[in-house]
């Protein structure tokens, strides 16, 4: 079980990265004003979406429901979140300084994203740790009570002799 969850926080963790190469490179490429950079990142997308498609024991893997639910974690932090902070922040920002300093939307978003991405690989590092702490309890708590079990067999063994 262990290992499934595993699986999926990489799996969650590296669609994370490659949607937020595709973001990036976005930006770059406006910044630019060239397309090689889009061009780069929607080829690597694409392949890593068809691998994914064709590749069976990848296929069965992203159908699992912890992977499924990882994902859908991950867009939380990526995508949703983001783009909602991102028209809030850039609302604001007009407001109070005026159309003087405006970033790109695209950039705000980006940036965001990043954010949400990196608060994403900490909350799994942090469930990750806790789970761990947690079974290390659970084994020394197993081997207690085995332990304890077999003294007192063997001591109710030389009151029954």
């Amino acid at each position: 079980m262990h290992k499934v969850r595993r699986a999926a926080d990489v799996v969650a963790g590296l669609e994370g990265l490659m949607w937020l190469g595709l973001g990036w490179s976005i930006s770059l490429s406006v910044y630019l004003g060239r397309n090689e950079p889009i061009l780069a990142a929607v080829l690597l997308a694409g392949t890593v979406m068809l691998f994914g498609w064709v590749h069976r024991p990848l296929r069965f893997l992203l159908r699992r429901f912890r992977v499924r639910k990882r994902r859908t974690d991950m867009w939380m932090h990526l995508l949703a979140l983001p783009l909602l902070l991102a028209m809030a922040l850039y609302l604001i920002i007009e407001a109070v300084l005026g159309d003087a300093w405006l970033p790109p939307k695209m950039l705000l978003v980006n940036v965001l994203a990043s954010a949400g991405w990196l608060t994403f690989l900490l909350t799994l590092f942090i469930k990750y740790v806790a789970h761990d702490l947690k079974c290390k309890r659970a084994k020394k708590q197993s081997a207690r009570n085995a332990a304890a079990d077999s003294h007192n067999d063997s001591h109710n063994d030389s009151r029954t002799s």
